[in-house]
């Protein structure tokens, strides 16, 4: 059994491209196996930004937190934990204002944790999720890849990097905002898919 975890972050529903696009990837993956799905809807449940305590619990360690620094800190750990018991984790991540949605960004920051997920060595940070592959699906109301204005992949694939997960493909539809393009676009992400 394969263990996918999907990060949606679209506020969008049925109208939305990556939501659309994880779809027809989550078909094509359960064809060639088993595939078991947790999804983690970041537009309908969305993460508290992380505060003060937050950072202050994550700094302490384990066995010196308190009952209060546990509870702030459990949510960022049930998350961990998702990621860790996955073997594929899909991000769908629209282009909002040049960048990732921002409860997207809270999901980074709650996974982002120093000593569990990523350690700094003398040679530079180590990523601590291993053995991960990770699938990023965008979808840009314009035209942004390969010019200065390409944030959202970049940025996905680095940050992914850094925790450890090296192995990323991007399925991306572009000019979701142009009818003239729109249909070619999202048809070529689709065909990209199903040659996976």
């Amino acid at each position: 059994m394969t263990k996918v975890l999907v990060v949606q972050s679209s506020a969008l529903n049925e109208t939305s491209n990556t939501r659309l696009l994880t779809g027809k990837l989550l078909t094509r993956l359960g064809r060639d196996a088993e595939v078991a799905v947790t999804t983690r809807d970041l537009a309908h449940h969305p993460l508290p930004h992380i505060t003060d305590q937050t950072l202050g619990a994550f700094f302490t360690p384990a066995d010196q937190r308190s009952a209060e620094q546990n509870e702030i800190i459990a949510l960022s750990d049930t998350l961990v934990a998702e990621l860790m018991n996955t073997d594929i984790i899909i991000i769908a991540a629209p282009m909002y204002n040049f960048g990732v949605p921002s409860t997207l960004k809270a999901y980074f920051d709650h996974i982002a944790r120093a000593g569990v997920t990523f350690k700094y060595t003398e040679t530079g940070p180590v990523g601590l999720v291993q053995g991960k592959q990770a699938y990023i699906v965008t979808a840009t109301g314009g035209i942004h890849a390969g010019t200065p204005r390409d944030f959202v992949a970049p940025y996905v694939t680095t940050f992914l990097g850094f925790l450890g997960i090296n192995a990323v493909e991007t399925f991306a539809a572009e000019g979701m905002s142009m009818a003239d393009m729109k249909e070619a676009s999202l048809n070529q992400a689709i065909s990209a898919i199903e040659q996976l």
